[in-house]
């Protein structure tokens, strides 16, 4: 019943994955969300975010950020890290996660999409035939429409984590 939310992998933190284990695999496109999956909400990028992202590009990834936010949002975050954008994204509909491949010139057999949301982020990524890396948020401190979303989101990551340990 919830499965079409449940994102392929699901961590910690942005800041876990083994992005250099990914780009042997062949992924070489990554769309993120940037709140509470890269900073907390609405901060612009701290130094961890902007290493991370100088590493990203050493490693010889394309990055593109996804954001249902407004563009002066976006653009704080972009202004750290010089990656393409796209703002106002209307996640979880599929035709700006299909943009952001076409920006990295990338696929869905090459893609990974990151973000901190089952609703909108992995719900989208998934609807788009993305691989999803779900990640847990970086600050409690949320809009109310996201706090509300998160109850039904641990309803999902109940079963989610279920299947997952009994090998579904």
């Amino acid at each position: 019943m919830f499965k079409c939310f449940y994102p392929d992998f699901y961590l910690d933190s942005t800041y876990e994955i083994d992005f250099e284990t990914w780009y042997e695999e062949g992924y070489r496109g990554l769309i993120f969300d940037i709140d509470n999956t890269l900073v907390p909400h609405g901060a612009p990028a701290d130094d961890r975010a902007k290493a991370l992202f100088c590493r990203l590009k050493e490693l010889g990834y394309r990055v593109v950020l996804l954001s249902n936010n407004k563009e002066p949002r976006v653009k704080l975050f972009h202004d750290d890290v010089h990656v393409p954008y796209i703002h106002k994204a209307g996640k979880p509909g599929i035709r700006n996660y299909c943009k952001a491949m076409e920006i990295m010139g990338c696929d869905v057999s090459n893609t990974l999409f990151i973000g901190d949301q089952l609703f909108t982020d992995v719900w989208g990524a998934k609807r788009a035939g993305i691989r999803t890396i779900l990640v847990r948020p970086i600050d409690k401190k949320e809009e109310i429409q996201i706090v509300l979303k998160r109850y039904l989101e641990r309803i999902v990551l109940y079963f989610y984590e279920r299947d997952v340990k009994d090998g579904d």
